[in-house]
């Protein structure tokens, strides 16, 4: 039996040396060097490989390097192997910093600041408290109630939208397409945290853009996939919304010559807002092989059906 893991190789010398520490009786190889294919019993990765049923006949479970598995090509993966996201503290921890500091920054009007200094512009504008300013939540998974968790400590009013309902305390929370309309229309801060799925793929288009409050701002970490980028730039270019800060787009990295670069409205930083830690991912995943071992249920088992 062996662990074989494929993906970032400097990320991949750290989890060695921790396997070695933690679980030296498993011996682990980083792609592409292993010994026996064979002995491949679990695979930890971004990608997998794509003849991965025919290459490791005998791997048990599929382990994602990160929150999200929509890379994933479930076709090309057995379906009687388990697929399990990475539930790691230290993804939730590093998109809690990201999203507040984005909403802060909104909300406090950093980037206006920024500009009038490099116009050598004094110039005060009215602060208005957090409880004017409402937060939208698209999606209420671990990282996006672990996000409402801090922002309510800031007196942020928050809201939040799922497919299915949801009870949390402090936000208000809608379910479905018959309460997404409702849901916008209070949001002046629109977060998305969604998997990303073929019926979320999309999502922040024109249509939703225009049922959120005028001069509204958006905040995607959720995958590019999720923005429809020319109704990005129409609705910045009509008012509609104010700001957007991706830190994520459809076509990574972003190419030279795409508007988004040159847009004042937008903040963009490269799919940064929360990382994989070393040593908190090995840790899940050994709890995780000694679950699958002694037969019980594994977490943040990834639903097929549902695609996360």
């Amino acid at each position: 039996m062996s662990f074989l893991y494929k993906a970032d190789p400097v990320r991949g010398a750290e989890w060695a040396r921790l396997f070695a520490e933690q679980a030296p009786d498993i011996p682990f190889h980083c792609w592409p060097d292993y010994d026996a294919a064979e002995q491949v019993r679990y695979l930890a990765a971004w990608l997998p490989p794509a003849d991965m049923a025919s290459q490791f006949p005998n791997v048990e479970v599929v382990f994602s390097v990160g929150a999200g598995i929509d890379q994933f090509d479930f076709s090309l993966l057995p379906p009687h192997i388990p697929v399990v996201r990475m539930i790691e503290p230290g993804i939730a921890d590093g998109m809690v910093e990201y999203v507040t500091h984005a909403v802060l920054a909104i909300h406090r009007q950093s980037h206006l600041y920024a500009r009038q200094q490099r116009e050598r512009r004094w110039q005060e504008h009215l602060v208005k408290p957090a409880a004017s300013c409402r937060i939208g939540m698209l999606g209420l998974g671990v990282l996006g109630q672990s996000v409402l968790a801090k922002l309510r400590d800031f007196g942020f009013p928050c809201a939040g939208w799922s497919r299915s309902a949801h009870t949390l305390e402090g936000v208000k929370c809608y379910a479905g397409e018959d309460d997404l309309a409702a849901f916008l229309a209070c949001s002046d801060i629109l977060i998305c945290l969604l998997p990303l799925t073929e019926s979320t793929r999309g999502i922040l288009n024109r249509k939703l853009f225009s049922a959120l409050p005028l001069g509204a701002a958006i905040i995607n970490v959720g995958r590019g996939g999720h923005l429809v980028e020319a109704d990005l730039l129409e609705a910045l270019d009509s008012g509609q919304l104010s700001s957007a800060t991706l830190d994520v787009c459809e076509t990574e990295p972003l190419p030279a010559g795409h508007p988004f670069w040159d847009r004042p409205e937008i903040v963009l930083t490269p799919h940064i807002a929360s990382m994989t830690q070393p040593a908190g991912a090995v840790e899940a995943v050994l709890d995780n092989i000694r679950r699958h071992q002694a037969g019980q249920p594994l977490i943040g088992l990834v639903d097929r059906s549902r695609g996360y």
